[in-house]
């Protein structure tokens, strides 16, 4: 039942979560932390291990969407590889169909001005939900001391935009003084 449950989630997932991984974070969490599906006793994940993902996956080459379907598709199923399979494939197949089904439309009507409203309307959206996933991830576990994470924030930005120092330069020295700081 549980490949059942995580094929369900993640197709729920890939068919509903547009704009990229961090778009979809608020559905992954909610799905994998919040809710007890059909026929388990407990959520896939705790909190704390959801946190751990998204880390995991902003170290590892590949989109966050399917780094956290694999990895819990991975523990839902008791470190089952079958489990990682399921869950990516669900999460990538909507797309895959979609692509397929609408491609061929886009390109014969991409000058209409309503498919192009369409498109200026999703951006909005697009831009909510990326901001839903960043306060999602505000929360006690990832940031102890907002004030310090905000200065980090801050001079960060501070770095990149007047110095023109290279962002991954900036990444690593906001890691050291995340480290040393907290």
């Amino acid at each position: 039942m549980v490949y059942l449950n995580l094929f369900w989630a993640y197709l729920k997932i890939g068919l509903f979560g547009f704009g990229g991984g961090y778009a979809m974070l608020s559905l992954i969490q909610h799905e994998a932390v919040e809710v007890i599906h059909y026929g388990e006793s407990q959520p896939w994940l705790t909190p704390t291990e959801f946190t751990d993902i998204v880390a995991i996956s902003q170290m590892t080459p590949g989109p966050i969407g399917i780094n956290s379907a694999t990895y819990v598709g991975y523990v839902a199923t008791g470190n089952s590889v079958w489990g990682s399979l399921v869950a990516t494939f669900a999460v990538c197949l909507p797309s895959f169909i979609l692509v397929l089904m609408i491609s061929h439309f886009i390109l014969k009507h991409k000058e209409n001005p309503i498919i192009k409203s369409i498109f200026a309307g999703l951006r909005p959206v697009v831009v909510g939900l990326i901001a839903s996933a960043a306060l999602l991830l505000m929360n006690k576990e990832n940031f102890p001391d907002y004030t310090l994470s905000i200065a980090i924030a801050v001079v960060s930005f501070v770095l990149v935009h007047y110095t023109r120092l290279h962002p991954i330069l900036v990444i690593v020295l906001a890691g050291v003084a995340g480290y040393a700081l907290y």
